[in-house]
């Protein structure tokens, strides 16, 4: 297996703890994270050696990123596992899988590449690359099918590990928060470059969020690693009522009213707590360029590409402002029957999203170990 950030581990841990009900002898390894190594995986190499964002990012990592792949499937060909699970990280994992695929081992790729939304040339690397495709979205394996491509539907498992009924109170007085207070989650993302870009703007935000709404609180979930840049980017704009607790991302949403979010996996979480947000990013302008005709939608956040509308606000680029950002969140704190609504909005996506994730994933690997 191989999982290639944050999010990637997340999934991956969840599709493991189903796998191994399922065969409780199961040996997995490759690159992953801590959630996999909760579930008795062994990482050859960790998993933040994958997580970098951005066309120019990559390119001063392309190296040592071609290395690990080389040398992973240098190793896998040696040793031929009976199935490759590619979780996500499609520019990484599919060239992997076709290697693979080619001399006979079974792949398995869990998160269908995002081709509804841009990138749809990439149908026919993933043709060649996977033996079966797990989908997240339910409008996923009909698109896939058209292609000849095997795909199972197998729900969201995060709508599966979070609640229905988020436990606000209980969330703030775990993290420290008061009961009364507005509350804002500030979600700069877990990759270094994405923390570089966002931490300092989405923390500029907060001030001047926090000048006009003196009692307001902020809870940024950070991942260890990245915890001195975000404290330093807090100190510089000068934010106090603020907590920063290392991971515990579910954590901070359940406890907030609203949140500032990068896009990203993190935004369809922010949706599954039902949670009001303002989605952003901002990137090397050179990959923004590269990026931008390549977008087959007009939505970036998962929330809205779910929803088919602008149901939140993407401040991005130019937009990505700490003043517009600040008045973003304002505008959702003004008018609760607009934040009721929403949430009702997100509580159906959740429903829809629902589904026995692990099981269905197992029944599906096992088909294809059959074959």
């Amino acid at each position: 297996m191989v999982a290639g950030e944050a999010s990637g581990d997340l999934l991956a841990g969840l599709l493991l703890q189903g796998m191994r009900q399922r065969w409780p002898q199961l040996q997995a390894h490759g690159i992953g994270g801590p959630q996999m190594a909760r579930q008795g995986f062994e990482a050859w190499w960790p998993h933040e050696k994958l997580a970098v964002s951005g066309y120019v990012e990559v390119l001063k990592h392309y190296r040592e990123i071609v290395g690990i792949r080389d040398a992973l499937r240098d190793r896998l060909l040696a040793e031929p596992p009976q199935a490759f699970i590619g979780v996500d990280a499609p520019d990484f994992n599919l060239g992997l899988e076709a290697s693979l695929k080619a001399r006979g081992v079974k792949t398995v790729h869990f998160v269908c590449p995002s081709i509804w939304a841009w990138r749809a040339k990439r149908v026919e690397k993933i043709r060649r690359s996977c033996d079966h495709v797990l989908c997240i979205f339910p409008f996923e394996p009909a698109l896939l099918a058209q292609h000849g491509i095997a795909a199972t539907y197998v729900g969201h498992p995060l709508a599966s590990l979070i609640p229905a009924a988020p436990d606000k109170a209980g969330a703030r007085a775990a993290l420290g928060l008061p009961a009364e207070a507005e509350v804002i989650a500030v979600l700069p993302g877990s990759r270094a470059s994405e923390v570089a870009a966002m931490a300092p703007r989405f923390l500029q935000a907060a001030a001047a969020l926090q000048r006009k709404r003196r009692q307001a609180w902020f809870v940024v979930p950070a991942v260890p690693a990245r915890r001195a840049a975000i404290t330093a980017a807090a100190r510089a704009a000068g934010v106090t009522h603020l907590v920063i607790v290392d991971g515990q991302s579910h954590a901070a949403l359940a406890a907030c009213d609203v949140a500032l979010v990068t896009s990203g996996t993190a935004t369809l979480e922010a949706a599954l707590f039902q949670r009001p947000m303002v989605i952003s990013y901002h990137v090397n302008w050179l990959s923004y360029a590269l990026m931008k005709p390549r977008h087959l939608q007009p939505w970036v956040g998962l929330p809205n590409i779910l929803c088919g509308d602008f149901v939140v606000p993407e401040l991005l680029q130019a937009n990505a402002k700490p003043e517009l950002l600040a008045r973003a969140l304002a505008d959702w704190l003004d008018a609760p029957a607009r934040m009721q609504a929403v949430q009702e909005k997100f509580r159906g996506l959740h429903a829809q999203l629902q589904r026995d994730t692990a099981t269905l994933a197992a029944d599906a690997i096992e088909k294809v170990l059959q074959s």
